[in-house]
């Protein structure tokens, strides 16, 4: 199927000294977090910014993939990126934060940090329970898309919301938020006040669970969830940036190089 407008991924072979992997979210595409991409390309750093298996083309398609297509996606670009820069950090909007979180639990330290934007790592409780028997009945249900507070932009995304890949989002979650003690790396979690598709108890959650002891807490006044694309989006790449060149120039002083 040919990619929708603005869903193609995005890569910037820039500096071999810090590169960074961002990832979308759930039902989105590489649209949502580019700009974030985008800031951090202009000034120096390589960037990926992958497609998702399953998104990007139609709804139908991403009803027959799960969390280890996205994960094993992702999984690809940071071996790419570390085969190319001294320094890999990963970020991600909503469940590509989740994702990057499991990256880093699962690859210590060869990231050297991570920046989250309203991460994911709860499932509504009562559609939770019902997905393992609706998903067989009904085959998708509205989309989640678009929640931004300034007037204008868009999030390119899917309109329905495939049921099977939402039972398997709930899964990877659960399986996720077991892991977040392994997470040790500096951590940037920026998360909006009002958010309509991910609560702010969930980042609440992601701070007291990991074990990182370089950890900062942004809080976004005024944006929704796709906060990349809303009014704090310039704040996102400003406090990122400043994140990741602070943790790379200690590394680069201890390392004497």
């Amino acid at each position: 199927m040919p990619l929708l407008p603005g869903c193609e991924p995005m890569r910037h072979d820039g500096s071999d000294e810090i590169g960074v992997l961002i990832s979308h979210g759930f039902t989105g595409a590489p649209q949502s977090v580019r700009p974030w991409g985008q800031y951090l390309a202009d000034r120096g750093l390589s960037v990926s910014v992958p497609l998702l298996p399953g998104h990007g083309t139609r709804w139908e398609d991403m009803a027959v993939t799960g969390w280890q297509d996205w994960y094993a996606a992702l999984d690809h670009e940071l071996h790419l990126l570390r085969r190319r820069c001294r320094q890999v950090f990963v970020g991600g909007l909503s469940m590509g934060g989740a994702l990057a979180l499991r990256l880093a639990a699962r690859h210590g330290d060869a990231i050297s940090g991570i920046a989250v934007v309203n991460p994911g790592m709860t499932f509504p409780r009562l559609q939770g329970h019902a997905l393992p028997v609706l998903r067989h009945l009904v085959r998708s249900t509205r989309g989640i898309t678009s929640d931004i507070r300034k007037e204008g932009p868009e999030e390119i995304g899917y309109t329905r919301v495939p049921l099977h890949a939402a039972h398997s989002l709930r899964t990877f979650f659960r399986l996720t938020r077991g892991e977040l003690p392994q997470v040790t790396q500096p951590l940037l979690v920026m998360h909006s006040r009002v958010d309509h598709v991910v609560p702010p108890s969930d980042s609440a959650l992601i701070l007291r669970s990991v074990s990182s002891t370089d950890v900062t807490e942004t809080v976004l006044e005024n944006s929704y969830h796709v906060a990349t694309l809303d009014h704090d989006a310039e704040r996102i790449c400003d406090d990122s940036h400043a994140f990741i060149t602070r943790l790379a120039a200690r590394k680069t002083a201890r390392d004497g190089t």
